[in-house]
């Protein structure tokens, strides 16, 4: 039987707001082409974060890993921080 873990999205952004206990909003920034200018554009969508040791600040650049839905907003959970307080 093949006991392999299925694929969990990895977002990368800076915090933006801490608005409760254990809980952080994150802004992810990605550029794509636009498809009738071919202009590169920059689109932005936030997501809401678990941190289970509360230790996020606002500023902080970290990365979230995908993980089952804890509330009606939040599906992702903190893997790491990777600068403070940018």
């Amino acid at each position: 039987m093949n006991t392999k873990e299925p694929h969990k999205r990895l977002v990368q952004g800076k915090v933006i707001s801490k608005f409760a206990e254990k809980s952080a909003v994150i802004l992810v920034e990605r550029k794509v082409v636009h498809e009738k200018y071919r202009k590169i554009v920059k689109k932005f969508k936030k997501y809401t974060i678990h941190d289970e040791n509360n230790q996020v600040k606002v500023g902080d650049f970290v990365s979230a890993i995908e993980c089952r839905p804890l509330s009606k907003t939040k599906s992702f959970t903190l893997k790491e921080i990777l600068v403070v307080g940018v």
